[in-house]
């Protein structure tokens, strides 16, 4: 932690002492994965549980289902499968998880979503998971000329086809699914390709996420390990996006979207651009003020902070010994929460687009500014192009709401604003 004041938003408090609902993300099988691909950030995690990867057992599958459906005092209460890959947990796995969410609902809404690279859903797979209206995420990167570059299984083969034919698969069968895409220095000038190819495929949500990753080399050789931000002797990661590439992808992205797609095709950080220009709580922790509501829970009942920071120091606890209330509540994961905040240069705090961005996620800052401060953003100049490009159409849309018209109406005037009517 630095040596800047430190302090809670009342929003920090009110969630910390008195947690109604929080977040978490479930890896049953922990990083085990049956793909190799370059970014990862998951694949090193074998190495804190020494190479060993086993499957989360059934009595603690139950015990995390129990406690997540209980400390969740609303409603409708959800579950997000992550890895690794965990499909390779097998189908009788979730089976027994859908009955267990089952028996232990008390009249809560149970919904679930299953975030994979598709590579092993069959027929069987695709029926169970229309039938328990599971919403499905797919880690598609575009095209295969841009897919194959990274996402290659452990052969070193490429995955693109076999994604594709998920996807297909998906479709025919009638399961919900959106699209998880990284942007990375292979996807660099190419959005409006990019967003075309996803939305024929059928994709009609979709999610573009910066790869930008530290990393160190090993001391006697083989694949780079991806470490946390400020680690010594880091750096950049050769597949990492560079940040104006970053800004401009989205801005072709938002380009074709706000011209004929606005209602129809949603892009996740464009929802979350639109609630930060209505002022509204964003869907997505990286553009809150404050974050660290959605925990993690690995195959063996260990509980982290967060996705991006499964790392020993970041651990809260195992399930055994802590239940996730506590862990949620606990003093170290509040401090992890406010220090989104706290560590801000003071830079980030005087910028026009602070209200917009607060900083995005811990896991990008690693820069300094121009007069030195520690935890800029490297993704900072992305970012300003990105929001500046989009601030005309952003107001514009925030107004149509709040006359109690859709947004979709900024579709004309943004036409007429670049010209083309």
């Amino acid at each position: 932690m630095s040596r800047k004041q430190r302090y809670y938003t009342f929003d920090e408090l009110a969630r910390r002492q008195t947690p109604s609902a929080f977040a978490t993300m479930v890896k049953p099988v922990g990083s085990r994965c049956n793909l190799d691909c370059a970014y990862c950030y998951y694949l090193d995690k074998e190495a804190i549980y020494a190479g060993i990867e086993p499957q989360m057992d059934d009595a603690l599958l139950e015990r995390y289902i129990r406690q997540y459906i209980e400390g969740n005092r609303v409603d409708t209460v959800t579950f997000v499968w992550h890895g690794g890959e965990p499909t390779l947990a097998g189908l009788d796995f979730f089976r027994r998880a859908v009955a267990l969410q089952q028996r232990h609902a008390g009249g809560k809404r149970i919904e679930n979503a299953l975030q994979t690279n598709g590579t092993l859903l069959d027929d069987d797979w695709c029926a169970f998971l229309r039938d328990n209206r599971f919403l499905v995420g797919i880690s598609l990167d575009g095209p295969a000329s841009i897919h194959d570059r990274c996402r290659r299984d452990k052969g070193g083969r490429p995955t693109f086809a076999r994604v594709a034919a998920a996807v297909e698969r998906l479709r025919r069968h009638g399961v919900e699914f959106n699209t998880m895409t990284t942007v990375n220095r292979y996807s660099e000038g190419r959005g409006r390709e990019v967003y075309r190819f996803l939305k024929s495929l059928g994709s009609r949500y979709m999610q573009f996420m910066p790869v930008v990753e530290q990393v160190c080399d090993p001391p006697h050789g083989g694949r780079p390990g991806i470490v946390a931000p400020g680690t010594p002797g880091s750096r950049p990661a050769e597949w990492s996006v560079s940040s104006r590439g970053f800004g401009e992808f989205m801005c072709e992205v938002f380009d074709d979207w706000v011209l004929s797609d606005v209602g129809d095709y949603f892009v996740q950080l464009f929802d979350v651009s639109l609630a930060q220009w209505v002022g509204i709580r964003p869907p997505l922790c990286s553009f809150c003020e404050t974050c660290g509501d959605s925990l993690v829970v690995e195959h063996n009942g260990d509980i982290y902070s967060c996705d991006h920071f499964v790392f020993p120091e970041y651990r809260l606890g195992n399930l055994a010994d802590t239940t996730l209330v506590e862990a949620f509540a606990a003093s170290r994961q509040g401090e992890f929460g406010a220090a989104k905040h706290n560590d801000l240069p003071a830079e980030c705090r005087r910028c026009r687009w602070y209200f917009a961005c607060r900083g995005e996620c811990p896991q990008h800052r690693f820069d300094r500014t121009a007069s030195g401060e520690e935890h800029l953003n490297t993704l900072c100049e992305g970012y300003r192009l990105f929001f500046s490009h989009v601030d005309p159409y952003m107001r514009r849309m925030a107004e149509l709401l709040r006359a109690g018209e859709p947004a979709a109406f900024v579709m004309p005037w943004a036409r007429r604003r670049m010209g083309l009517l």
